[in-house]
């Protein structure tokens, strides 16, 4: 038998976001052909969507959104005129994502390019322009102006992934220029939009997670940095929570001990090649790779993190939580996000212990309370746990009564047990099969 242990008397903090992804539902406001997934996000409270590579997808609308060079097409135009812009499709996108409840993490610059030939992953040309133009499109979005908004957008990224190709490679996917190159564009573009924006969070650069890269970058920016956001794909959560640590060290070490570490991009990845490729992409779609959303998001709400943001809720071949085709139809992988809501909804995280291979997170309020539990490891092979559960620090004079929903093979986070208990600690015994995630509700009577 193995023991987790929880002791709601004793606070760690906030619930964090741990529950953010990229990309926001889809929906479309005419009722043409419409099948959508926003009910499935309200549900689940999904408190961030990045915008990143939303552009890949023709119902968010394809080429036309998000990215920088789409929405200012002519680079030799007047960033200071309404009519140089197109914000038609990018508005109905994060309108949709406003719609959903969501709040919209908005990624600066362009979605990665596979292809041989590269559009807009290019250096501008002129770097303090395109810092002009993105004061327009924030100003659009939460000034209103050009017809815009006032939407309640706090985190604008400049740029994503300018460390994953080196200066010498013929192939570079993110950021065509060179190292040097992006840190001066960097120190431009947050500059101006800090200073033109002091109330809102600027930051990047969305690193794919070379930390030399990194801490070079850190060692000589003077720019704000508000946040800095990275990223890790990983087959066990405590990679990501080992490189979760190095990250907060390494910020700390350079003075920049205030600003947010984000995690903007992770998913279960095996290998990125052949048969690995192939085992990732299937064990993402899987029951395996809901457990391993499961663990990681229990794992890093005791991390040094601030957001968590998976990778990605875009209908496309590394989604997990819904069904590509018919993204009304959730996966196994969306029912991690909607267990852990229940923790978000509540004041306080508390401490947890642990056993091997399984993973917890715990949060109470005044008169309710909620354990996540994950039963993984990327080798295939361990049997199921018997899991002795003991709770403390949690009681009401009517007793307390606990409420057992599990999502295995044959349930989707479906209520299995309920049972009442009375005194100040407690009991419980479950039975968690492999890849097993478990939401354990204490409601005081």
């Amino acid at each position: 038998m193995h023991t987790v242990t929880v002791d709601f008397s004793k606070p760690t903090g906030i619930v964090k976001p741990m529950h953010a992804v990229n990309n926001g539902p889809v929906y479309k406001f005419a009722a043409d052909q419409r099948i959508t997934n926003i009910d499935h996000f309200r549900a689940a409270g999904i408190p961030y969507a990045r915008t990143h590579d939303a552009s890949f997808y023709a119902t968010y609308g394809g080429e036309h959104t998000v990215d920088v060079n789409m929405i200012f097409p002519n680079f030799d135009a007047d960033p200071e005129d309404p009519a140089s812009y197109d914000f038609c499709l990018t508005d109905e996108y994060l309108r949709v994502i406003e719609f959903a409840g969501v709040k919209t993490f908005y990624r600066l610059g362009s979605k990665i390019e596979h292809w041989p030939k590269k559009y807009n992953t290019l250096p501008p040309k002129d770097f303090k322009k395109w810092a002009v133009i993105c004061e327009h499109i924030i100003r659009h979005y939460t000034e209103g102006w050009a017809d815009g908004f006032q939407m309640d957008i706090a985190y604008w990224e400049i740029w994503n992934e300018p460390d994953l190709d080196g200066d010498d490679s013929p192939h570079k996917r993110c950021w065509g220029g060179t190292k040097a190159q992006f840190f001066e564009f960097y120190d431009i573009a947050a500059r101006h939009l800090k200073a033109c924006f002091p109330h809102l969070k600027i930051g990047g650069p969305a690193i794919a997670g070379n930390l030399g890269w990194a801490e070079e970058f850190l060692a000589q920016l003077k720019a704000p940095l508000d946040f800095f956001s990275w990223h890790i794909y990983a087959n066990e959560p405590i990679q990501i929570a080992e490189r979760t640590r190095a990250v907060r060290a390494l910020l700390d070490r350079y003075g920049f001990t205030e600003t947010e570490s984000i995690l903007n991009e992770w998913n279960y990845v095996c290998g990125w090649t052949g048969d690995r490729w192939y085992n990732t992409l299937v064990a993402e779609k899987s029951l395996k790779g809901a457990a391993f959303i499961a663990a990681t998001m229990c794992a890093e709400q005791y991390e040094p993190l601030d957001i968590l943001m998976y990778y990605d809720a875009r209908p496309c071949a590394m989604n997990g939580m819904f069904n590509t085709d018919r993204p009304c139809e959730c996966l196994k992988g969306y029912y991690p996000f909607r267990m852990f809501n229940a923790l978000y909804k509540l004041d306080s995280a508390v401490a947890v212990e642990t056993a091997d291979q399984l993973y917890a997170a715990a949060a109470k309020s005044e008169s309710r309370a909620a354990v996540m539990l994950a039963h993984f490891s990327d080798d295939d092979a361990p049997p199921a746990k018997t899991v002795k559960l003991d709770l403390s620090g949690f009681s009401a004079p009517n007793g307390v009564k606990i409420s057992y929903s599990l999502l295995d093979a044959t349930h989707d986070a479906d209520l299995v047990r309920e049972e009442i208990f009375t005194g100040e600690s407690f009991s419980a015994i479950l039975e968690l099969p492999l890849f097993g995630v478990s939401l354990v509700e204490l409601e005081a009577l």
